[in-house]
Parts: structure tokens; C-alpha cells; sequence
């Protein structure tokens, strides 16, 4: 049986008629069949936002471990247009990985990172069952995916940094902080915040070299946050059950 969940769950956050926020919180998934949670974004929604955002300023914020590199790649590139005519700025409030460390780029000014913030860059992966014939294409074609994504990092990297350290950076699945990133691309580093944010969908868990103070940070953050989250677990059943009702009424009036 399909998921069923809320229509229009995408949120623009402090619009106003000058300029609009976007928060990139959650997964980047292809579509809205793959958005399992509000958070998430794909491409159709975000070209959707952007339609109706023209003349104004654009606020990004990412806290996010990545997800579907073609669906992000497709966010970079509207973002880029968007930003040919539109400022648009782009700030790292806890993690910009994998694919997310592109759209992190796509403002027409350098991303702000906080000093304890992290940009994590890695090569795309994929899971692949088949023959010796299969296996070997799919490693053939995230060669050329892994190009693809280079080639819009060395667009943004720093005078002097060659291609060859941004592929062993790669290669490496390499965590920046704010002041470590700078070192090697075009960014702004700010100070840092009070405590970073654990990134949430289930990318970032796939990660394979998070540094231990993250680990630290995060897991004392959802410490802290058990009991509030035990508070609002009512209150989020309820909620649960009246978009369950909402969306029932809305397939018995389509049929």
C-alpha cells in the first residue's frame, strides 16, 4: 500500500513581499513520494517556491546530510538561475554534506559558515545488485557523477587550489569546519553558535568518518531535547491523527 501523508507540505518560512526564507532541513529526495517527512525537499518543490519568489531576496539555510545527487544537482542549477537575477545567500547552520555541500554554493555571494558548523564532501555512492557487468558500469558511472560534482565545487574554490586536493578531499570523505573550508573555497566563515543542530533525515547516517565531537554535540542535544519531545508527543499524536482525517476527506471527495 502507497504512504499516505499530508498534501502541500512544502513551507516557505518568513516570506514577505522584499525577500523569503528556505530551509533546507531535511533529505533531498527526487520527489514527493520520496519526502517522508516535512523537512525533505525535491527538485518540483523547489521550482514551484522559486516561481513565485521573483524580485526578491532569498535567505537559504542548510542543515542537512545530503540524499539524491541528481535531485540536488537539479536544486543547484534552479537556484543558480534564480540567483543570476535575485540576491541570494546562502548560511550553514549545522551540516551542508554530500549533496547538500552543492546547493550550498548555488547563492551569488560565498555561503557563511559558523566556525563550528561543517561542510562534509565525499564521492556519491550507490547500491547496485547484478552481474560482474553491472557492478563494473555502476562504478563507471559514479566516476562521471563523482566529475560532475567536482566540477561545481572548483567553481568555487579558492585561487591557487587545484583539482587534485578537492578529489583527495573527496576521496577521503573529508568533514570542513567554517574555518577549515576556507581554507579552500570561496566562504565566509562567521563565529561560531552556541550548539550546532544535529542534522536530520537518514543520509548522514551513511557517513563514515563524522568527527567524535559531532557525535558528542548531537547526541547531548537529543538528551536535552527527550523531554520536551515526551511533552509534545500528545500533542503530536493528535496533530497526526487530524491531517490522517484531513487527507481522508480529501480521497472520499475525490471519489
Amino acid at each position: 500500500m502507497p504512504k499516505m501523508k499530508a498534501f502541500n507540505c512544502f513551507e516557505v518560512k518568513n516570506e514577505t513581499a522584499t525577500s523569503a526564507d528556505l530551509y533546507f532541513y531535511g533529505d533531498i529526495v527526487s520527489d514527493w513520494w520520496g519526502a517522508w517527512q516535512e523537512e525533505d525537499q525535491y527538485p518540483e518543490a523547489i521550482k514551484n517556491f522559486l516561481s513565485g519568489q521573483q524580485g526578491k531576496s532569498l535567505n537559504i539555510y542548510i542543515n542537512s546530510g545530503g540524499g539524491s545527487v541528481f535531485a540536488g544537482i537539479a536544486i543547484y542549477n534552479m537556484i543558480r538561475r534564480f540567483a543570476e537575477t535575485n540576491a541570494v545567500s546562502v548560511t550553514v547552520d549545522g551540516l551542508a554534506g554530500s549533496i547538500a555541500s552543492v546547493i550550498a554554493f548555488a547563492g551569488n555571494t560565498p555561503p557563511k559558515i559558523p566556525s563550528n558548523a561543517f561542510l562534509m564532501i565525499h564521492n556519491p555512492f550507490a547500491l547496485v545488485e547484478g552481474n560482474a557487468a553491472d557492478l563494473r558500469k555502476m562504478a563507471d558511472d559514479l566516476d562521471v557523477i563523482t566529475t560532475g560534482i567536482l566540477n561545481v565545487y572548483m567553481e568555487h574554490v579558492k585561487e591557487g587550489v587545484t583539482e587534485d586536493q578537492i578529489r583527495a578531499l573527496m576521496d577521503a570523505e573529508t568533514w570542513l569546519n567554517g574555518r577549515d573550508a576556507a581554507e579552500y573555497f570561496n566562504i565566509e566563515t562567521t563565529e561560531s553558535v552556541a550548539e550546532i543542530a544535529a542534522a536530520s533525515g537518514g543520509y548522514v547516517a551513511r557517513a563514515r568518518n563524522v568527527p567524535k565531537d559531532i557525535v558528542i554535540q548531537w547526541a547531548a542535544g537529543a538528551a536535552r531535547n527527550k523531554t520536551s519531545d515526551n511533552q509534545d508527543a500528545r500533542s503530536a499524536v493528535l496533530n497526526q491523527n487530524k491531517k490522517r482525517d484531513e487527507i481522508a476527506r480529501i480521497i472520499i471527495n475525490s471519489l
